[in-house]
């Protein structure tokens, strides 16, 4: 006898689904590919809708073009009409009106949101045009469950210099003040933090220690942290719970980082995240 759709449906299997609104990277260490890799790591169906395409390598970025602000929309709708995506994130925007856009389709959604304020890279490099930050401000951040700011977007956010732990703190508050439930911001990437990140959860401000991974190979940790800490989520799991398991798969991915390309290789996204085996 043949089996009916819901019998064939029961016989598979059905993980939670998790969608990245992101840009993508065609050196696959950052961007959606990062998000999706990391979702797979976690065990969580990976759905994307690409905000920009960049031309990249591990020396540098030679060009962005960014979709239009319907494309992105067409994309995140079609597949919100179709699967339950348990969480989502957000990465590379680029500019204002794919800030608004993404807000338009996330305002009347409620499943987490983890939001990536990706601005300014590690290293420094700009990442979303002059007059696309105020956007993310006003539209994007009163939709954040979880924000994820480094500390160049955490300093541009909030106006501090984030030049000493009292400054850092202040800047989590202002930025908490413009709408995101939880604000981390990673203090990783400088070797004055020690690997340390902040997080503000409500009115309680935690230092998070590190240590720090000292390695050269280091591309895609902030959209890796936000992929992990989305996946888990999407498999509700606390919030907190889910940064602190996020914050070690980032640490294992950067302990065994890849040396591919001439410059800064990404870090790796096939260690045991799922297993139990991440040493937090």
């Amino acid at each position: 006898m043949a089996q009916t759709v819901s019998q064939i449906a029961a016989n598979h299997q059905q993980p939670p689904i998790a969608l990245t609104i992101a840009g993508s990277d065609s050196s696959g260490g950052a961007g959606i590919q990062a998000d999706l890799k990391t979702f797979m790591a976690f065990q969580v169906h990976g759905c994307s809708a690409v905000s920009c395409v960049t031309a990249q390598n591990s020396c540098g970025v030679e060009r962005v073009d960014a979709l239009s602000p319907d494309a992105l929309k067409a994309q995140v709708e079609t597949v919100r009409s179709d699967l339950p995506v348990a969480a989502l994130k957000s990465g590379m925007l680029l500019n204002a009106d794919l800030i608004e856009a993404t807000a338009e389709v996330l305002k009347d959604w409620s499943v987490p949101r983890v939001i990536d304020p990706v601005m300014v890279s590690r290293s420094g490099a700009v990442l979303l045009e002059s007059d696309a930050i105020e956007a993310l401000r006003r539209q994007l951040l009163p939709l954040a469950d979880v924000l994820t700011p480094n500390l160049h977007e955490a300093a541009l956010l909030s106006g501090e210099s984030l030049s000493d732990p009292s400054a850092m703190e202040n800047a989590a508050r202002r930025i908490q003040a413009m709408g995101p439930a939880v604000v981390l911001i990673k203090g990783g990437g400088e070797a004055r933090w020690q690997g340390q990140d902040l997080l503000l959860d409500g009115d309680q401000l935690q230092w998070l220690p590190g240590p720090r991974v000292d390695t050269p190979h280091s591309h895609g940790t902030g959209c890796t942290l936000s992929a992990a800490i989305t996946a888990l989520m999407a498999q509700q799991v606390s919030v907190t719970e889910a940064i602190g398991t996020g914050r070690a798969y980032v640490k294992a991915a950067l302990q065994q980082s890849l040396a591919i390309g001439s410059g800064q290789g990404p870090v790796c996204h096939w260690i045991n995240a799922g297993g139990g085996q991440i040493d937090k």
